[in-house]
């Protein structure tokens, strides 16, 4: 122990600084919050004394202090690909801007959602970042916090009547660069493995497909269209039920790759012949899917980089001294063309 009482054996306290500079505690808290009643010389003395001592403020105690834990709530549906990549954007720009991330998966169930927002608010996050489960419909929850001008984003999967700050893809343009390749490619009876009816991405794409039939005068058959949960083995059985027709489709194209990837097992296992017979495409652009046999065509979104903005409007709003307006910004996809759906003729359109 030296003069100060500083044991350099032990984490150093507020305590040991103030000492070490004879001066208040008070003070040195007042110092590391940059309050204006401080001046600059002491400022400069308790920073260069609290790195000399190694000293970390206890980040409960300020957070009492500040009414701020510099913590981001995040609730997203599942792990999968898509969410994974999303949170290691989300978590760079926190990392990158101060910030701690606490994340909770709905497992696609509104109440479970309901559940993870409220106790997140219990842990007193200052902002929350949220992707809807597939079955959210209710937004009352969320238009109370709103009201009260607390912040949130949504992202990817967002509710279109609340007026909140948003960062979505274009599905429709999505979808319909999907369709539009398939029909280009020669097909033209192009099933829709669609995802959950009342999900905003599925109701979007779905625009997108029946838009790009209906502009190159294709008939819209409703019963080549099949609603389900994200769930492999349903778009599986889906698949199997659709080529027992005697007008089976000639194309597939899917709400997402984990879907087109069941399709894909039922299609090889009738011995059908991909792209010749049908055309695949799925949506997300999973590393997976180049690596099938054969490789599936998909629409590409760049996860990480829609995390990425999606943490910093919110950190924007954070950091603002008045209440920011809601905005939405839409990110362009890109269709991946691979083996799936590329045939070995180019027939003319009509």
């Amino acid at each position: 122990m030296n003069r100060s009482g500083y044991r350099p054996d032990k984490p150093a306290t507020i305590k040991d600084v103030a000492r070490a500079l004879n001066i208040s505690i008070s003070t040195v808290s007042r110092a590391l919050r940059n309050m204006p009643d401080v001046n600059q010389d002491t400022r400069q003395a308790v920073l260069r004394k609290v790195e000399e001592l190694d000293y970390q403020p206890n980040q409960i105690a300020l957070s009492l202090i500040t009414q701020k834990t510099h913590t981001i709530g995040v609730i997203i549906p599942n792990l999968d690909y898509f969410f994974s990549m999303a949170v290691r954007g989300i978590d760079d720009m926190a990392l990158e801007t101060g910030y701690t991330v606490m994340i909770c998966q709905s497992n696609e169930s509104f109440t479970r959602e309901m559940v993870n927002t409220q106790r997140l608010m219990k842990g007193h996050v200052d902002g929350l970042i949220v992707s809807n489960a597939s079955d959210s419909i209710n937004t009352e929850q969320y238009e109370r916090l709103l009201a009260k001008n607390f912040p949130i984003v949504f992202f990817d999967r967002a509710n279109a009547q609340l007026n909140a700050t948003k960062v979505i893809l274009d599905n429709i343009s999505g979808a319909s660069q999907a369709v539009t390749h398939l029909i280009e490619q020669g097909c033209r009876r192009i099933a829709y493995l669609a995802g959950p009816a009342n999900l905003s991405i599925s109701q979007q794409r779905m625009i997108g497909y029946k838009d790009t039939l209906q502009k190159f005068g294709l008939t819209i058959d409703e019963s080549l269209i099949v609603y389900s949960e994200f769930d492999r083995d349903f778009a599986y059985r889906s698949t199997l039920a659709l080529l027992e027709r005697p007008d089976r489709p000639d194309a597939i194209f899917a709400v997402s790759d984990r879907l087109i990837v069941g399709a894909l097992l039922a299609i090889k296992e009738k011995g059908i012949k991909i792209p010749e017979d049908i055309a695949l495409v799925g949506f997300n652009d999973e590393p997976v899917v180049s690596l099938l046999s054969p490789p599936i065509s998909s629409v590409a979104q760049s996860a990480f980089d829609m995390g990425r903005l999606a943490a910093k409007l919110l950190v924007d709003q954070l950091n603002s001294d008045h209440v920011l307006p809601p905005q939405t910004i839409m990110l362009k996809p890109t269709l991946k063309k691979r083996a799936s759906s590329i045939r070995r003729f180019d027939p003319p359109i009509g």
